[in-house]
């Protein structure tokens, strides 16, 4: 029988942002949500199929509580009968793995083994090959007894790496490991302890608090440097005062060994999504933003960062809009603030991103980017809950995205899937995670 999950756990929940919010509406009820408005460059799910462009810019920008804060999280329900997701014409769409246990990240290793961290039960796990029918041909559990694994690395980079580092909750480890490695050839060691935790496994936040507790990491293209997500703890704070918050919504950097750890960039709310740019060598994130300002604010972003760079939060957002919350605080930050590449539809909760460096897609896919937008609570018509793929040229965005992959949530607006992570196998299929039906899908070509 096929397992199903009615509600992911809370801490997993935690990655899109706070589930405990002061200032609330209720959701509209399902018949009566409103369809996406065509001149606005809002959507929601409505608005969300194959091949739709969106483009957000700051100018587009509603004022603070121009809608009060919704609560609104994710219906979940069992697969409809003849419900599957949609991709543009041209493609389709199998499941790969199916009956895990909210499967996360994922990342394809130099051998083409599929690395999964499934973070409740705090386990990696390996999948290989594929069948006549397009599944796994086998699998195994790397590692267990982890602390809500999320991020995974090899170093060095190459086709014969020696570690396989993995994103804790409060720390960084790294595993001996060498190309066809299914299970772990020794025990972890810990090459960054104390990383600022999230909610610890079975515990719930207290009301008002992110707990982000996933930490993604990935290597510099000259194997150099550690990059290190560490989101936010709660949804908004005094920094200045609030200790709890110390190197949280940041990305860090240290080098492999793990010394010299320090701030690569800052003011990032909860950067979940975290590659490097196989070309160029930019770091990309994929950004949570904060809650509680309305519907349509403030937009979640992917974007390159930059060194030293800072993006707002908490005072700020998209540039120089200041929270209301924080009236007058920091104005010498104001014009220091960079505005993101790509303003997503705000509570997207935008997920893992990776470059498409393969040929089986048609041309006008090579080097483009492709998201997981998991969806998020704090909207009152849902939005995200799919695959988006990112226009880029010569690795730089165009501002733009497009719906990929949908059909995640029913007419009535329930949802069944929730997208989480994406990977580029081998043979150039993607790879999609997805903790609502506990499913990996692959999108492939063939017209």
């Amino acid at each position: 029988m096929k397992r199903f999950t009615y509600g992911i756990a809370i801490v997993c929940l935690m990655a899109a942002g706070s589930l405990f919010v002061t200032q609330t509406r209720p959701a509209v009820a399902d018949g009566a949500a409103s369809r996406a408005d065509a001149t606005s460059p809002f959507t929601d799910f409505h608005g969300e199929a194959p091949g739709n462009v969106h483009h957000i810019t700051a100018a587009d920008l509603p004022a603070p509580y121009s809608t009060k804060s919704a609560v609104n999280p994710p219906r979940l329900v069992p697969q409809p009968e003849g419900a599957w997701p949609q991709a543009p014409a041209g493609f389709k769409v199998e499941r790969y793995a199916e009956e895990l246990d909210g499967p996360r990240l994922i990342q394809r290793a130099p051998n083409g083994d599929l690395f999964v961290a499934e973070c409740n039960p705090g386990k990696i796990l390996v999948f290989r090959g594929m069948t006549a029918d397009g599944k796994f041909e086998k699998t195994e559990e790397f590692a267990s007894g982890l602390v809500l694994p999320f991020g995974i690395a090899f170093y060095p980079l190459g086709p014969n790496p020696q570690y396989l580092y993995v994103g804790d909750t409060d720390s960084i480890l790294r595993f001996p490991y060498k190309n066809g490695d299914m299970k772990a050839a020794g025990p972890a060691e810990v090459v960054i302890p104390n990383i600022p935790a999230g909610a610890q496994l079975g515990q719930k936040p207290k009301p008002g608090t992110g707990g982000h507790f996933t930490r993604n990491v990935a290597f510099s293209l000259d194997g150099k440097k550690l990059f290190i997500a560490v989101g936010s703890r709660t949804n908004v704070a005094d920094v200045d005062t609030d200790q709890t918050e110390h190197n949280r919504a940041d990305v860090l950097v240290a080098n492999p060994d793990g010394s010299d750890l320090h701030v690569y960039a800052s003011g990032i709310r909860n950067p979940v999504g975290l590659t490097v740019a196989p070309h160029t060598g930019e770091v990309w994130v994929s950004v949570n933003e904060r809650d509680e300002l309305g519907d349509n604010l403030p937009p979640d972003y992917i974007t390159h960062i930059r060194e030293g760079g800072f993006y707002g939060w908490p005072w700020y957002y998209t540039g120089g809009n200041q929270d209301p919350r924080f009236p007058g605080k920091h104005p010498e930050l104001k014009d220091k603030v960079i505005v993101p590449d790509v303003l997503m539809e705000p509570h997207d909760a935008s997920l893992q991103l990776t470059f498409y460096e393969a040929a089986q897609f048609p041309k006008e896919y090579r080097d483009q980017i492709f998201a997981a937008e998991h969806g998020s609570w704090n909207r009152s018509v849902r939005t995200g809950y799919e695959v988006v793929l990112v226009p880029t040229k010569n690795e730089h965005a165009t501002g733009e995205y497009k719906d990929f992959l949908t059909g995640f949530v029913t007419d009535k607006g329930d949802v069944w899937g929730r997208p989480v992570g994406v990977a580029v196998a081998t043979d150039g299929s993607l790879m999609v995670t997805d903790d609502g039906t506990n499913s990996i899908w692959r999108i492939t070509y063939e017209k």
